[in-house]
């Protein structure tokens, strides 16, 4: 019997310590196997060595991973070595009352899950923390112990024999207690699930047991082996039987997944302990071995003399855990020798991290992260040094797939855009097939209605009622109808804006000053702008929303969700301006009928609602209207009930309670339930609270005008149509601006969109839509910034979580063309509906309006930045950009953002300069051009976006300097011509060398940067590497 190893030395440079092992009963060799890990049957194991052929200075110099990424990148030359998602289930050796079987500790798909001690249930998901003495003992095991690779058993009784069998001949067995070990392997396997639905399966016992049985108990204390047990087949019926109690669990075990059982256990009857790692060829189903139907590719067994319970099943779970880690479960379904699993084993100690005693406390269950990172790095080879790719040639390439590049050719961006959308337009139907895309609808039906209907009636009062609601809802069915069916993206919702307000009623005004037609004056300022548009889309004109980055469109959206709040509340605040609490008295009351014997003081009590129930009379100067004193007061409680609702449902579906589809659900429909919650509690307590007005008859607002507008009209001039040009290139800066920075929030990479862009397609229809809008006498449409991030919001797709303690994860937005169809196809027929949504409080939907405007704050950096300005560093959250910029250069940049926000708050406060706020969203562009002279580029592309072009003029001024310089120092030093474009140096700050090498002269040329701006010596860098 070999003598047992001993650990001789633990070294390590810059890495998590390695065990270096060796036997002094035969010489110590790398590149050879051991002899010992060879399985019976295995026609692959013989002599031959599958590994690299390494000398044994070449592993002991060769770091783990290094071993490991070879081992993974070698050819798979059957499909028995293929990995499987693993299943790993722990099992310990107990008494339960006379009988010794196994029963299930511990299991793992991803995360560990451990049998409570005392709650006889299974413990939440946890990340699994293992001491370092139990992964050194394990790698000790697997040194000593017994490695027996594709095993060919097809059931648990043969499995045993040949693990005894192989374990008598290395001479670490005794073959006096071979029998009792076999003995002990095959007692029977009691699971989890099992206890909990307290049905206990008779043990199948041979008939030499059922003989001995009275006489065995007496001995079951002593040595386990006296009740062997034949254990069924993986088709016999006791084996299903037993499979089905659990089919629960099978659900979240991954398609194609098989198992890996660790066994662990004290026996009387053994002095040392004994360990052996078995995979087999082919996975079978052992028996009731695993607690559901999973065929078993790996076992682990670990038996032990009395007293060393807790160490082995530490042992047990470090095995486990390393089966469940992506790295080594690859390396052991590849390993072809025991020395590769030593391989695996070592890389897995290079990449755990160990926790101090003394700052944490063991027994805390360490809850699973909310995204677990990529193990590709583990898998590869680190690659060699590239050439460092340029950034503006990187951003050229994704601006030209997003189609935002010139082409060169008239209407090239329209047609790109054409030939990208079209595969998907199909999909764009088949996607919807989802109850998510019928929340959405719901939804945002609400969300867009309330802003039409409020809209048309400010438009009445800003035109002379020649727009108004009912213009509003047809205009919204023309122009979503028309967008949904043809746009580059249908997810970007189309709505009214204020500045689209504002220029109308300033048009108008001008109009009654000259007294012109208004409307046909109208109709020759839209169909200029639907000209100008259409030519941008031909000259690729949204090519220039490149230049809008982060910085603009996040200081747009976060304004336009502070107006979407601010409104909510403002129109609450009105409501308590027009229905006061302090009213006074309110004179009314009811009297009983003629005739009756009631006093006037019997009917006091009845209320103006329910007098006339009881046939009374009101008799009073207020009695024409109901008592509105409680109106703000309900008006305050629907709004914050449908905001509070709506943000607690959102959230359901990551809440502890239901099944997961249910809590999907619930999240899904929140905003509709919140509604019709609070519209069926203002209906049971009667408050007159203002209620939604629909128009209930499809008809022009002003009975004088048609819903064809004439070109032409006798109280214009004819050079009416020629001026229009002037106010429609100001519509047309205010509509560009507007559509463009909801399409790239809508586009932002951060949504994961995987159908593309489509800028000039967006442009092209929105153009066709205001001629058509024009010609009717309807108001403009443009993309809604707001409504548009909650339709992306309530799209949004998550991973279905199988695994026990898995967190979803973001996989990208249901893009599709449905929702937004339906949307406006049921804003048109409300004229249809108006006896049902008069039944709908406006606070309602107010509350609607402002857990909108919240819920889009949701995900914006600037508003992230905001918050982190008043808290203490010590609870600021762990972004990413403050982990690469110093605080204060954050504040400084969330500072000016700030400032320009205000700028826009205050510039669109005011009537008299709202008309300006499209250029100054130019205006915008240009300060965060600016800021390329106060941050650097680095911190630039971590806050914000680098901006194109401008970065690419920079490096070409650096170039003509740099070429001067160099022809300066050329014709100084002859011997340096030619080396240019060979430079092998590298500057190590700011001072630094260039060094030539196409000379025959000394070959280094020194060129003092001291005085370089950062960006300048960045720039030069990068043109020196190329």
């Amino acid at each position: 019997m070999p003598q047992q190893a001993q650990l001789k030395h633990i070294h390590g440079h810059g890495r998590l310590p390695r065990v270096i092992t060796t036997d002094s009963s035969r010489p110590w060799t790398m590149n050879s196997s051991s002899g010992d890990d060879e399985a019976p049957k295995d026609p692959r194991t013989g002599g031959e060595d599958f590994t690299q052929q390494f000398t044994e200075n070449d592993f002991e110099v060769t770091p783990p991973a290094q071993r490991v990424q070879f081992i993974l990148g070698e050819d798979v030359d059957d499909g028995t070595h293929v990995s499987h998602p693993l299943f790993s289930e722990m099992g310990m050796l107990v008494k339960e009352g006379d009988e010794i079987e196994w029963k299930e500790t511990a299991r793992w798909i991803k995360f560990e899950e451990d049998v409570e001690e005392g709650g006889n249930r299974w413990s939440k998901p946890h990340v699994a923390t293992l001491s370092l003495h139990s992964l050194f003992e394990l790698r000790r095991l697997l040194v000593n112990g017994s490695v027996m690779l594709d095993m060919e058993a097809h059931n648990l009784e043969v499995m045993a024999d040949l693990v005894c069998d192989h374990m008598v001949s290395a001479g670490t067995l005794p073959p006096g207690v071979k029998d009792k070990v076999k003995d002990a392997l095959l007692r029977r396997h009691r699971h989890q699930h099992e206890y909990a639905k307290k049905t206990r399966l008779p043990i199948i016992r041979s008939l030499a047991d059922m003989r001995n049985h009275s006489s065995s108990k007496k001995d079951m204390v002593k040595s386990p082996s006296n009740q062997s047990m034949a254990r069924p087949g993986s088709g016999t019926e006791l084996s299903e039987q037993q499979h089905k109690g659990n089919t629960h669990f099978m659900r979240k075990i991954p398609p194609g997944a098989e198992a890996s059982n660790i066994l662990v256990g004290e026996v009387d009857f053994l002095e040392r302990t004994l360990s052996c790692f078995i995979r087999l060829s082919q996975a079978v189903v052992l028996g009731d071995l695993t607690e559901v139907p999973v065929p078993t590719r790996f076992v682990f067994i670990l038996l032990g003399p009395p007293g060393s319970q807790s160490n082995f099943h530490e042992i047990g779970r470090a095995m486990a855990t390393l089966m469940s880690d992506e790295i080594f479960h690859e390396v052991a379904y590849r390993a072809r020798k025991r020395d590769h699993l030593l391989s695996g084993v070592d890389e897995f100690l290079d990449a755990v991290t160990v926790l101090p005693p003394g700052e944490w406390d063991p027994t805390i269950r360490i809850e699973p992260p909310a995204a677990i990172p990529s193990q590709e790095v583990r898998k590869r080879p680190p690659e060699l040094p590239k050439e460092e790719v340029d950034e503006e040639e990187e951003e050229a390439r994704l601006r030209e797939e997003n189609g935002l590049s010139r082409t060169g050719r008239l209407f090239g961006g329209l047609i790109n855009d054409i030939k990208r959308k079209a595969p998907w337009y199909l999909s764009d139907y088949k996607d919807s097939l989802s109850m998510q895309c019928v929340a959405s609808w719901i939804f945002l039906y609400f969300a867009c209605l309330s802003p039409i209907i409020t809209f048309g009636g400010l438009l009445a009062e800003a035109t002379g009622k020649h727009m108004a609601a009912m213009e509003s809802l047809v205009s919204g069915f023309v122009c979503g109808m028309g967008y949904g069916f043809f746009s580059g993206q249908p997810l970007t919702i189309l709505g009214s804006t204020g500045p689209v307000l504002v220029f109308e009623s300033i048009i108008y005004e001008f109009c009654l000053k000259m007294n012109w037609d208004y409307m046909t004056f109208r109709f020759w300022i839209g169909m200029w702008v639907a000209g100008i548009c259409i030519v941008l889309t031909a000259i690729d004109a949204s090519a220039l929303v490149c230049y809008i980055t982060r910085f603009t469109e996040e200081n747009f959206a976060t304004l336009i969700a502070f107006i979407f709040i601010y409104k909510a509340i403002e129109n609450v605040v009105v409501i308590g301006k027009n229905f006061p609490v302090n009213q006074g008295i309110y004179d009314c009351v009811c009297t009983p009928p003629l005739g009756s014997n009631a006093s006037v003081i019997d009917y006091a009590k009845y209320n103006w609602d329910s007098c006339e129930s009881y046939n009374g009379t009101l008799v009073g100067g207020d009695c024409g209207t109901p008592p509105t004193e409680n109106v703000f007061l309900m008006s305050v409680c629907l709004c914050a009930g449908t905001f509070l609702i709506s943000t607690v449902l959102k959230e359901f579906k990551n809440a502890l309670f239901f099944p997961s589809i249910v809590r999907q659900y619930i999240s899904d429909f929140s905003v509709l339930i919140a509604i019709f919650a609070m519209t069926f509690f203002d209906y049971s307590l009667g408050v007159p609270t203002q209620k939604l007005e629909v128009p209930n008859e499809l008809k022009p607002t002003l009975s004088t005008r048609g819903w064809l507008i004439p070109p032409f009209s006798e109280r214009n001039p004819w050079w009416s149509p020629i001026i229009a040009v002037f106010p429609a290139l100001l519509g047309t800066i205010l509509i560009f601006m507007d559509q463009q920075i909801t399409a790239v929030i809508v586009n932002r990479k951060e949504n994961k969109l995987k159908k593309g862009c489509g800028y000039h397609l967006d442009l092209f229809i929105l153009s066709i839509l205001i001629a058509i809008c024009s010609l009717m006498g309807l108001p403009w449409f443009v993309a809604a910034t707001v409504l548009s991030i909650n339709h992306v919001n309530s799209l949004k797709l998550e991973s279905e979580c199988s695994a026990p303690g898995e967190k979803p994860q973001f996989l990208g937005v249901r893009e599709q063309r449905v929702t937004h169809i339906l949307i406006f196809l049921t804003i048109g027929v409300s004229v249809l509906l108006t006896p049902l949504l008069g039944h709908i409080p406006m606070p309602v939907l107010f509350g609607v309006f402002l857990y909108m405007g919240v819920a889009s704050l949701k995900g914006l950096q600037f508003f992230d930045r905001i918050l982190i300005m008043f808290m203490p560093a010590k609870y600021q959250p762990d972004y990413m950009f403050l982990r690469q910029v110093p605080i204060k250069r954050v504040h400084l940049f969330t500072a000016i953002q700030l400032a320009c926000l205000i700028i826009l708050w205050l510039i669109k406060s005011f009537s008299q300069t709202s008309i300006l706020f499209p250029l100054m969203l130019v205006v915008m562009i240009g300060i965060r051009k600016a800021l390329d002279l106060v941050f650097t580029r680095r911190e630039l592309k971590i806050l914000d976006d680098i901006m194109p072009e401008m970065t690419k003029r920079a490096a070409a001024d650096d170039l003509h300097k740099l070429d001067a310089e160099v022809g300066l120092l050329a014709r100084i030093f002859p011997w340096g011509k030619g080396s240019r474009g060979r430079v092998v140096g590298k500057s190590p700050g700011l001072d630094g060398n260039l060094a030539g090498s196409g000379g025959e002269g000394p070959g280094l040329i020194s060129c003092t940067t001291s005085n370089a701006n950062e960006k300048e010596f960045e720039a030069q860098s990068s043109l020196l590497k190329k």
